[in-house]
């Protein structure tokens, strides 16, 4: 499906590990609704964030990688994000789950080279978006 967030299938031969995280926070959508709309208005939710890393944990530590490496990148996310006016932090000036992920990705994805998936989540409101990365990989080969 055509602009659909998905993930890989796993092989026989990988695992993933991943690390939640919660924020608070703030924010408007000024132009993705009609005039009126009340996504419009300033507005809060609740997000979860989710760090995913895919491999085969290595045979003499038994680790994909080290989960603190992965938590310090999920609390360096949530202090840039928790309790915050999203549309003023750069790169987020249109706050949607898809940029909010894709902004996570381009974050993190340095720090971590076995990175397979970040999500963005309002549970409350039983939404989210999964971002793998493709976006980047298209940009790289282009």
């Amino acid at each position: 499906m055509a602009g659909a967030c998905f993930a890989p299938e796993l092989t026989e031969d990988t695992m993933r590990i991943f690390i939640d995280f919660n924020f608070e926070a703030a924010h408007h959508l000024p132009h993705s609704f009609p005039d009126g709309h009340i996504n419009q208005r300033l507005h809060g939710h609740s997000f979860r964030g989710r760090i995913t890393l895919e491999g085969r944990p290595d045979a003499k530590t038994g680790l994909i990688t080290d989960l603190g490496a992965v938590k310090a990148c999920a609390d360096s996310a949530r202090e840039a994000l928790d309790h915050r006016y999203l549309n003023e932090i750069q790169g987020l000036e249109l706050p949607t789950l898809e940029t909010i992920a894709t902004w996570l990705w381009r974050r993190i994805a340095p720090e971590l080279p076995a990175l397979a998936q970040v999500g963005i989540y309002r549970d409350s409101c039983g939404e989210g978006c999964e971002y793998n990365g493709e976006f980047e990989a298209r940009k790289v080969a282009a």
